[in-house]
C-alpha cells in the first residue's frame, strides 16, 4: 500500500527567527483531498555528556512555552551550513564551559513527527574539561550534574519530561 501524500499547493504563513509555519492542501493516498499545517525547524543537537565518575551533564532552564523550568540535556539548533557535530562542540562550550575529547554520534530522533520536520542528532561526550561558559545574549540557565542512574530515576519519578533529554538518556543506558 502507499502511503505518501503529495503537495498540491501550500503557503507559508508565519516566518520567525526560528520557526516557519506552512499550510499545504495535499492529495491523499485514496485520492481525496487534506490540509497539512506543519512547521519547518533548522534542525538541532542534544549531548550526553558523561563524566568519568558516572556523573551526566544536565541543564536547569526555563522554557516558556510550558511556563516552568525543565531539566534538559545540552543542546541547541544549527547554525546555516554548520555540521551537527560542530554545533555539539559549540553548545557544549557554550552552555556549560565544557569541552570533550572523546565524541560519538548516538542517533537521531524526531521529537513530534505529526507538525515539525525537526530532527535532533544526539551525541555522546566523553573525556570532559572545564572551561568557560559563554551563554547566548538572553539565555540563562543552571548546569547540574547528576550521577547518571539518579538521571534516568528522574526521568521515572517525572523530573525530566523533555523529549529528547529522555531519548539521550534512555539511548545511552541501553546501548553503552
Amino acid at each position: 500500500m502507499d502511503l505518501k501524500e503529495t503537495k498540491l499547493r501550500g503557503e507559508e504563513v508565519f516566518a520567525g527567527r526560528l520557526l516557519r509555519v506552512y499550510r499545504d492542501e495535499i492529495r491523499l493516498p485514496d485520492g481525496g483531498e487534506g490540509v497539512r499545517e506543519y512547521v519547518r525547524h533548522p534542525g538541532a543537537v542534544a549531548i550526553v555528556a558523561l563524566f568519568d565518575d558516572g556523573r551526566v551533564l544536565l541543564e536547569r532552564q526555563y522554557r516558556y512555552p510550558h511556563g516552568r523550568e525543565l531539566i534538559e540535556l545540552p543542546a541547541g539548533k544549527l547554525e546555516p551550513g554548520e555540521p551537527h557535530a560542530e554545533t555539539a562542540r559549540r553548545e557544549l562550550l557554550e552552555e556549560t564551559g565544557y569541552v570533550a575529547s572523546h565524541w560519538s554520534r548516538l542517533g537521531v530522533i524526531h521529537p513530534s513527527v505529526a507538525y515539525t520536520d525537526e530532527a535532533i542528532e544526539l551525541f555522546l561526550a566523553r573525556g570532559l574539561e572545564k572551561r568557560e561558559a559563554k551563554l547566548d545574549e538572553g539565555e540563562f540557565l543552571e548546569v547540574l550534574t547528576p550521577g547518571f542512574e539518579e538521571a534516568v530515576a528522574m526521568i521515572r519519578d517525572g523530573a525530566i519530561t523533555d523529549a529528547k533529554t529522555v531519548a539521550g538518556l534512555l539511548w545511552a543506558q541501553a546501548f553503552l
